[in-house]
């Protein structure tokens, strides 16, 4: 055979093996999206190979390849195949990248340098908010928190905008364990006031504080949510009400708002639809 053909031959079956390849690893990419999807259940083969399109004995012998990698599992004596170690170990990799605070910080820094205010994120633990992060403005008038200091949830901005978007037995529950506090007269300290007043946040997006816990305090927050479209911790802007005036705080609000989308999306999250 001359060199040429052989060449030939020899470079057509390396592509048809990468195309082969290319193909195996797609096809399995959608059984485990699959499979995922049925979560907790499981699925049985003959519904995986209906939902992907393939036949069952291409499908068996995919899932048997990933199963040999940790992928996936089966329950021989139910039919049922299950997400393996191995996928969980990947998906948690990407969480543990994702950092909340450490994917915040260079938009916290941003935001800060745009309006001039100290940018916080705080999460919820057991009915109050936690700081867990603060990008200082500097201003000598500014506020700071300790990180690792709290917060009530129903009198800060971070807290009313995390509890916007809780689902209704979550809200009650935390409100019974912590109540409605009064830290200044402005605090809200009825829940038809604290309900009007979240229905308010839903519809512009963003939390306001208005003296509510400190006296000459404003704040304004927006939530940032995981991939579910749980609010999983929020950002705020604090400053002296001489500077964060009234007239102020929508436009605040939406940098506050968009910067809390970005964060959102930087984590892998999505907003609630």
């Amino acid at each position: 055979m001359p060199v040429n053909t052989a060449q030939k031959i020899h470079s057509a079956r390396q592509k048809k093996t990468a195309n082969d390849a290319s193909g195996a690893l797609s096809r399995g990419l959608l059984l485990l999206e699959r499979i995922a999807e049925a979560g907790r259940g499981g699925i049985t083969l003959t519904d995986l190979s209906l939902q992907a399109g393939f036949a069952v004995s291409t499908t068996h012998r995919l899932l048997n390849t990933l199963e040999q990698g940790g992928f996936v599992r089966r329950d021989t004596e139910l039919g049922m195949w299950y997400i393996g170690l191995r996928a969980f170990s990947i998906g948690n990799a990407f969480l543990d990248s994702r950092d909340v605070v450490v994917q915040a910080r260079p938009f916290m820094k941003r935001l800060m340098e745009q309006t001039g205010e100290t940018i916080n994120l705080a999460v919820e633990n057991q009915g109050t908010m936690v700081y867990l992060a603060q990008t200082e403005c500097v201003e000598m008038m500014r506020m700071i928190v300790r990180l690792g200091s709290s917060a009530p949830v129903h009198a800060s901005a971070v807290g009313k905008v995390m509890m916007t978007w809780i689902n209704r037995k979550q809200l009650e529950e935390v409100l019974q364990s912590q109540g409605l506090r009064r830290f200044t007269p402005h605090t809200i300290t009825t829940m038809a006031e604290l309900h009007q007043d979240l229905e308010n946040i839903r519809q512009r997006g963003f939390a306001y504080d208005l003296e509510e816990h400190t006296i000459g305090l404003h704040c304004v927050a927006s939530p940032i949510f995981n991939e579910h479209g749980e609010p999983i911790a929020a950002i705020s802007l604090s400053g002296p009400k001489a500077r964060v005036t009234s007239e102020r705080l929508p436009e605040l609000g939406l940098l506050v708002s968009r910067t809390a989308g970005e964060i959102t999306q930087a984590i892998g999250g999505q907003a609630p639809r």
